[in-house]
């Protein structure tokens, strides 16, 4: 295991390596925005799933004003609601173009179209919430717009639904790291104990794990997800649970060769000789000195996990909507690359590429820091 000095060197060595420095950064950001999404996305509705369909397919730093009116039926949102499930929506939110007061009514355009707008009315004393104390109508005027209109950019545009392509962006965060997160659990679960088993003991156990290893890896992972989500069904927690269960033969593999190799060493037969169990020398004295190729292949595994949960969500037996996930928002606006607003299609990919790209330079930077020259 290492002790402070060897902690001290991986530090200083990883630290050299700008590449996997910056990845690093990069992941504990998308991480931050994953668990705190809801409080930083402007649409913090649940799934970011707020349809504006007038400002549908909009260009990115579009900006209207909303006019907001309250639903009959309003729910309590308190902070952890919010942070798991997103702030419910109490207000209908309607686009318009201009506005100005005449006594006690509130005359506005409502926009419905670039260059098509209908001129609508409403009170502005009944959706006024108005305090106690003798108030001027100007005065009422000021609450109304400070309660009723806002005004927001969308800075990536709007989708066919006229949802913040922003907002989904980063609450779709919080999905690609949790099927990465999940599938490395599953994965390395499943891959230390059946490689531990397998190259400690040898002989007749390791060839049934061998051949059972072959035999799931002769078999084409897209195709294994596919028939594993088929049995789980679609949805959030079976696609976590398919790619786990499909990413687990590498690190089986790995874990086997490297306990093969150190179960060789001087150590271990002085464990055997002072009647250690085996379990024990597994768990507390091999286990622990081959974490460094374990979580080179940890990294990697985090980068497949995500780009394969965003194939299936694109070929739509992944994350259903109107959960957004990043390979379901390109299946819902890939046709408009080749229109004037690719951007609908090009920022998910992008947030797939470079966080995907930040797993692997921090794998190789980990690689690298660790000194792990068997993989």
């Amino acid at each position: 295991m290492m002790n402070s000095n060897t902690n001290h060197f991986f530090r200083k060595r990883f630290l050299k390596n700008k590449g996997a420095t910056v990845s690093l950064v990069l992941i504990v950001i998308a991480l931050f925005l994953g668990i705190f999404g809801y409080f930083i996305a402007p649409d913090n509705s649940p799934y970011a799933n707020r349809m504006i369909p007038e400002i549908g397919s909009k260009q990115p730093g579009f900006s209207t004003l909303l006019l907001k009116e309250k639903k009959q039926t309003t729910a309590n949102n308190n902070f952890f609601s919010v942070l798991l499930n997103g702030k419910t929506d109490n207000y209908i939110y309607t686009p318009i173009i201009n506005y100005h007061f005449n006594n006690d009514s509130l005359i506005y355009e409502k926009y419905i179209d670039d260059g098509v707008s209908e001129k609508k009315s409403t009170s502005i004393i009944d959706k006024t919430i108005i305090p106690k104390g003798d108030i001027t109508i100007e005065g009422i005027e000021k609450l109304f717009i400070e309660q009723n209109i806002t005004k927001q950019t969308f800075y990536l545009g709007t989708d066919k639904f006229g949802r913040d392509i922003l907002s989904r962006l980063i609450i779709g965060t919080r999905v690609s790291l949790s099927v990465g997160l999940i599938a490395v659990i599953i994965s390395l679960t499943i891959g230390i104990f059946l490689g531990a088993v397998a190259g400690y003991f040898k002989g007749k156990i390791d060839d049934l794990i061998m051949w059972f290893i072959n035999v799931v890896w002769s078999i084409p992972a897209l195709l294994l997800v596919f028939a594993i989500t088929l049995v789980l069904g679609k949805g959030f927690w079976q696609v976590f649970i398919a790619v786990g269960l499909t990413m687990w033969v590498n690190v089986a593999r790995l874990v086997r060769g490297q306990v093969m190799a150190t179960k060789e060493l001087e150590y271990i037969e002085a464990a055997k000789v002072l009647g250690f169990s085996h379990s024990r020398i597994i768990v507390k004295h091999i286990l622990p000195n081959i974490l460094g190729p374990i979580m080179v292949l940890a990294a990697a595994n985090f980068a497949g996990a995500i780009v394969i949960e965003a194939g299936l969500s694109f070929l739509g037996v992944g994350v259903q909507p109107p959960q957004p996930s990043w390979g379901l928002m390109i299946k819902e606006n890939y046709n408009f690359i080749i229109t004037n607003n690719p951007m609908l299609a090009l920022a998910p990919g992008m947030a797939i590429m470079l966080l995907v790209l930040a797993f692997n330079m921090l794998g190789n930077g980990l690689r690298d820091a660790l000194n792990v020259k068997s993989m």
